[in-house]
């Protein structure tokens, strides 16, 4: 019994029988699953191919780092960018394969596969191959909106599939390659020139 008094004292609870506070613990599985629901619902309006949707879930100030392509900073370029990803992959599919979510960050991992049949994307004019692209996003969630995600993709692989770069081990990548690796031996050849007539 003193044993009991004395955690009930140390919990400010002078009533042995009442109900223990709520753990801290709940509290943070509940924002993990909150977060997680986000992400989830963000990624299904991406699927879904629903611009308002995706944009429902920034912040307005909300920054998008596409790895392979450059910044995207507040909602009129977040929109502009993926009218443009729907414009140009009409039947755009996206599935999530992972997810861990935490306090304020969700990662996903994700796959998705289209053809380039639509609109120009980033200055291409549409070639009509398919893409098949996976990635990983890394928002940060703050009161219930994204205010900033990571995204990683294979900038060359979605250049190989769009038609910007040769094909894996073709004979236009080799040619390309060659004609990289003469540029950079001519370019050693100079500056070695350079510097023995300097000297």
């Amino acid at each position: 019994m003193a044993e009991t008094r004395t955690i009930s004292a140390r919990k400010g609870n002078s009533d042995a029988g009442s109900e223990a506070p709520a753990k801290p613990q709940r509290t943070r599985i509940t924002k993990r699953k909150a977060n997680e629901n986000h992400a989830r619902s963000y990624f299904e309006a991406i699927a879904n191919r629903d611009v308002d949707g995706v944009l429902s879930h920034w912040s307005d100030e909300g920054v998008i780092d596409l790895v392979p392509l450059g910044v995207l900073r507040g909602s009129a370029q977040i929109r502009g960018f993926f009218r443009e990803l729907f414009g140009a992959f009409p039947d755009a599919e996206m599935t999530v394969t992972r997810l861990a979510a935490g306090q304020t960050e969700v990662a996903v991992e994700w796959r998705m596969s289209a053809t380039f049949t639509g609109e120009p994307f980033q200055g291409v004019e549409a070639t009509g191959r398919p893409v098949e692209l996976r990635g990983i996003d890394l928002i940060e969630i703050e009161d219930g909106k994204n205010v900033s995600n990571t995204a990683y993709y294979d900038g060359m692989a979605f250049g190989r599939a769009v038609g910007l770069l040769p094909q894996q081990d073709s004979s236009a990548e080799r040619a390309m390659k060659g004609a990289v690796n003469a540029v950079t031996k001519a370019r050693r050849v100079v500056a070695d020139l350079r510097y023995r007539t300097a000297a």
